[in-house]
This record gives structure tokens, sequence and C-alpha cells, in this order.
């Protein structure tokens, strides 16, 4: 189960990310994140699977597309270690940003 917790900009998500997941989600992504919902903290998020991969990577290109008339873009933080694995996998480093709020197990 997937879970979604909306604090101010920030937005924590918690729980497993898999396909199964992703196609309950998928048709109501551009609903998941308010749009002041600047970053997406990854941190909680037990497991990913490339489908769930795919998602977060929606949820920037959704945000970025919605934003053009201004300079910030949504970001991807404080990924677990099993998706820095996947991230290392499938050289996405340019879309996760590793600890940019170090406030979780003091990375």
């Amino acid at each position: 189960m997937i879970t979604f917790n909306q604090q101010d900009q920030r937005c924590i998500v918690s729980g497993r990310l898999t396909q199964d997941e992703v196609k309950q989600l998928w048709p109501k992504r551009h609903e998941l994140f308010t749009a002041s919902t600047q970053v997406v903290d990854l941190s909680a998020l037990e497991y990913v699977d490339s489908a769930g991969v795919a998602l977060l990577l929606a949820f920037i290109k959704l945000h970025a597309s919605s934003s053009q008339e201004t300079s910030v873009s949504r970001q991807l933080v404080n990924p677990s270690e099993q998706l820095k694995k996947m991230i290392e996998l499938y050289d996405l480093d340019a879309f996760f940003q590793p600890n940019i709020v170090s406030n979780s197990k003091g990375n």
C-alpha cells in the first residue's frame, strides 16, 4: 500500500510502489499532489519497482508541463537504499536529489 502525506510544499511518500499500485494510481496521477508540492520525499518508500520509478518520473514531467511559467521544479528527494540501486542501474541521477533535506536517518 502506498500513501501520500502532504505537508505544505512537501509530500512524503511511504509504502510500496509496484506495478499493481501504479495501475491504480495512473488514472488519478494528476490529483496525487497539490499544485504547491515542490518536494516529494521518498525516504519512507519501502520498495519501488521499475513501474514505480516510471510513475515518479511522470510526477516530475506533469509538474514541469503545468508550471512552465515558473522556474521552480518539483524535486524527488531522499531515495531509499533500494531505490538508489535502481537510480544507479537506470542512470537516473539527474532526476533524484539524494539528501536535499536531511531530516531522515542523519543523511
